[in-house]
């Protein structure tokens, strides 16, 4: 009977081992969880006093937090909570708290196993399909250009000018005209072209009229800017002129602007430009990736322009226990983990996404290194307790 009994303590103790050799083969390894020996006494039907040993009842997992290791590498993501990474593996959804993500040749986001990063696509407008998971592939086409449709100018122009010496005007003759300034826009295939606008002082008291060119030809005629006593515009109503289309010679649609002087004031102070804006843009390349706190992968153009393509779908279980680990630092679900639960970062419980960094294994091994050398102390202990056993048995024996 002890020499089961200790055979049984001697299993358990090699199990312990067996768990603390694995944690500390896994202490660098990314997105790693510890797991830990649980053991069950054990006792034989009828037998109200002695049991008959130990045996290991299970392993369970640590799904505590590992640390967060900086990297600088966009597509580097950890996960600063609770959640896993859902991937694709050939079709398979898996779950993974490691989150060192590269670009394969095709343009997708895979995990050195090549499973595909999931992600809940962006919607047309403003969102994300939280009910659709899809691969995440980054954008390999241009940005597309947009046409400048308006401008805004405020500027502000001096109320003590004089009409100028000229009586016409001539854009090549500064004598004609009292100030100028121009700002650069686009017409429909992104090129950009140089527009000006002149401010002549008319003989009307608070009147200026206004002359735009672009590409150094004048598109519509003189407009009338008219200030009341308090240096305000009120003369267009809203401070909005429309002018003709202009039609370029890069082959592009016409340039339909609409100039916003409602900004524009006439003070005292000289000539100043504070404001000068238009809304278009040429086209772009993609430049980088980016990912926010809350999953949203943004890709940044060289013309300016930050779109977002995805949002990262995180999976959380209500037994995270019953997952089952595959290798690889991934688990699968099972009818004990439940359904997966899916959501974005930062919402319904699951934590937040750091981007540029790796969470390191949660194996801390100090304390197993003195798990490792309690394990060793019972299974000496035991190997004693046969010993002693052995001993006792043999005494027996040569009873005489």
């Amino acid at each position: 009977m002890p020499f089961r009994v200790a055979l049984s303590g001697l299993n358990a103790a090699s199990s312990d081992l067996n768990v603390t050799a694995n944690n500390i083969a896994n202490v660098n390894t990314l997105g790693f969880k510890g797991s830990r020996a649980e053991f069950a006494d054990v006792f034989a039907v009828g037998a109200a006093e002695i049991g008959n040993g130990a045996r290991l009842a299970n392993v369970s997992q640590e799904f505590t937090q590992g640390g967060i290791d900086f990297t600088d590498r966009a597509l580097d993501l950890a996960i600063s909570g609770d959640g896993f990474f859902t991937v694709s593996d050939n079709g398979a959804i898996v779950y993974s708290r490691a989150g060192a993500f590269g670009v394969d040749r095709d343009g997708f986001v895979v995990n050195s196993q090549d499973q595909r990063l999931q992600v809940f696509p962006a919607t047309v407008g403003v969102g994300f399909n939280t009910g659709t998971l899809s691969d995440l592939r980054l954008a390999t086409t241009d940005s597309p250009p947009q046409p400048s449709s308006t401008a805004e100018f405020g500027i502000n122009l001096p109320a003590s000018a004089q009409p100028p010496a000229i009586a016409v005007f001539d854009p090549n003759n500064g004598s004609s005209f009292n100030h100028s300034t121009s700002l650069t826009v686009y017409d429909s295939l992104g090129a950009t072209h140089t527009s000006t606008v002149y401010f002549v002082k008319t003989a009307t008291p608070n009147t200026w009229d206004s002359y735009f060119f672009i590409d150094g030809t004048p598109v519509g005629g003189a407009n009338t800017l008219q200030y009341s006593n308090f240096g305000v515009l009120s003369v267009p109503a809203g401070g909005t002129i429309t002018l003709p289309p202009y039609t370029p010679t890069t082959g592009a649609a016409d340039i339909n602007l609409t100039l916003n002087y409602s900004q524009s004031t006439q003070f005292g102070s000289e000539f100043g430009v504070n404001l000068l804006n238009q809304d278009g843009f040429s086209a772009g390349r993609l430049a980088a990736i980016e990912v926010d706190s809350e999953g949203v992968i943004f890709a940044r153009f060289t013309n300016g322009r930050s779109e977002p393509l995805a949002q990262v779908a995180l999976s959380n279980f209500a037994n995270t226990q019953g997952l089952t680990q595959t290798g690889d630092t991934s688990w699968v679900q099972t009818f004990a983990s439940g359904d997966a639960i899916r959501g974005p970062a930062g919402t319904g419980g699951f934590g937040l996404i750091q981007s540029g960094a790796l969470e390191a294994s949660n194996v801390d091994l100090t304390e197993q290194l003195v798990q490792m050398i309690t394990a060793q102390r019972n299974f000496q202990a035991n190997a004693q307790m046969i010993s002693t056993a052995d001993q006792v048995t043999q005494t027996i024996i040569n009873i005489r």
